[in-house]
């Protein structure tokens, strides 16, 4: 038997290493993840978790239904607060804002020592990409998946030291200009700008000028990138 995933969790479970003795997967949901790699034999166990009473009982019955609630462990509670230092080998944070994942991460220090992180935000994706570095965390990758029209990064991280993100890393990625739908990214990152920017345009408060002013500076920056990575991929064709 096979669960099918859309396509933006079936690139998070595609990101987790084969052979992986224990998955979290924090804000699980209706635990969909971690019962589709329990069955494709890619882990050997779960630990799935929320803070929410009725998403988790979802997730069980999802598990029963494909038959592998004995190796999951089901836990409410506050993000990483469920687990143990050292419990999971790759732990998933995926299905909220950028900004909820940096407090999940805050909160729990010693996530920098050791587990894989899969983080994929669906919104804020810019507050955790410059949180990261600063939190004592590094991008090993990044990539883009398409889903329903949406366009969601996913980041693989760990503990480790990088370079503080620039204003263009934290909205156009780290890694992404390789990527097939950096392209679309980058647009809908500097359509989303535009309108916040032209929201201010009219601002007399000192804070939201300036902060209309750093607008229109990363805008610059990925207008930049954007030409630099129209005219490298003209010149590969």
């Amino acid at each position: 038997m096979k669960l099918e995933l859309s396509p933006r969790l079936g690139a998070i479970a595609g990101l987790v290493p084969e052979g992986c003795g224990c998955l979290a997967d924090i804000g699980t949901d209706h635990g969909y993840v971690p019962v589709s790699l329990l069955l494709e034999g890619r882990i050997r166990r779960a630990v799935a978790a929320d803070i929410g009473a009725p998403p988790l009982e979802h997730a069980r019955r999802t598990a029963a239904r494909y038959g592998v609630t004995d190796q999951i462990d089901f836990r409410l509670g506050d993000g990483l607060s469920v687990l143990r230092p050292g419990e999971a080998e790759v732990i998933v944070i995926a299905g909220m804002g950028g900004d909820a994942v940096v407090d999940i991460l805050s909160a729990a220090p010693w996530s920098r020592a050791g587990p894989l992180l899969l983080l994929q935000p669906m919104s804020k994706a810019e507050v955790l990409r410059a949180f990261l570095p600063e939190g004592g965390f590094a991008v090993l990758a990044e990539r883009l998946v398409q889903d329903k029209g949406v366009l969601y990064p996913i980041l693989s991280v760990r503990g480790g030291e990088m370079a503080p993100a620039s204003d263009a890393q934290a909205w156009g990625g780290f890694l992404l200009d390789r990527d097939p739908l950096w392209g679309l990214y980058i647009a809908d990152r500097l359509l989303r700008l535009r309108r916040a920017a032209s929201g201010l345009e009219k601002a007399r408060d000192p804070a939201l000028a300036e902060k209309r002013r750093r607008m229109l500076n990363i805008i610059g920056q990925l207008e930049e990138k954007k030409g630099e990575w129209a005219r490298a991929n003209a010149a590969g064709h």
